[in-house]
């Protein structure tokens, strides 16, 4: 049985106003997926990823409550910045792939591009797909500079970020001494007018 805060509002005024909200969310489109706001019906699939060993580059495997509490503060991060998740959905099918996010969590120094997809998504060229839209929305929306924080551990996240330009950045990994991030390999994105 799906936990009664998993399950969206009743219709009325408080559902009307959480769909206005949604629709601010800038929704963006590539050749294959949609990126849009993420919305209570998304938190299953959320779940199905790091409440599984999956996670355990993202500090988990979670419990499910504390992945909804991960959601919510993932999701809330677009009223308190200006950018946070999308969710990441099949054009074709309208199938939840995964999520990609402009996040800033605590102990993070520099806003972060991260991501994360269901297992039946992975190797089919999506990730990269989802980031390259997301990073190119993180520069539309003003950001002084965007990183990825990744586990040393996880080589197709290293490998993801290379192949989309990321290169890594010692000097901004020896500033997460002392933090809960240390030891993470931090890949800089570059800026348009640099990438090459």
């Amino acid at each position: 049985m799906t936990a009664p805060h998993e399950l969206p509002a009743r219709p009325g005024p408080a559902a009307d106003l959480a769909a206005r909200l949604s629709a601010l969310v800038p929704a963006l489109e590539t050749e294959r997926l949609r990126l849009r706001a993420p919305t209570l019906a998304d938190f299953p699939a959320w779940a199905e990823i790091l409440c599984s060993p999956r996670a355990v580059h993202m500090d988990g495997p979670y419990g499910r409550d504390d992945a909804f509490t991960e959601f919510a503060a993932t999701v809330g991060s677009w009223l308190l910045r200006g950018h946070g998740p999308w969710t990441i959905e099949s054009r074709a099918t309208g199938e939840v792939l995964g999520f990609v996010c402009l996040n800033m969590e605590p102990s993070d120094q520099e806003p972060e591009l991260g991501y994360f997809l269901r297992a039946g998504a992975e190797g089919q060229g999506i990730a990269q797909e989802a980031t390259r839209a997301a990073r190119q929305q993180a520069w539309a929306l003003g950001l002084p500079s965007l990183v990825s924080y990744i586990d040393p551990q996880n080589a197709r996240s290293v490998a993801l970020a290379e192949r989309i330009g990321a290169r890594r950045d010692t000097e901004a990994e020896a500033v997460l001494a002392g933090t809960v991030s240390e030891g993470a390999l931090v890949y800089r994105h570059p800026r348009p007018e640099i990438a090459g």
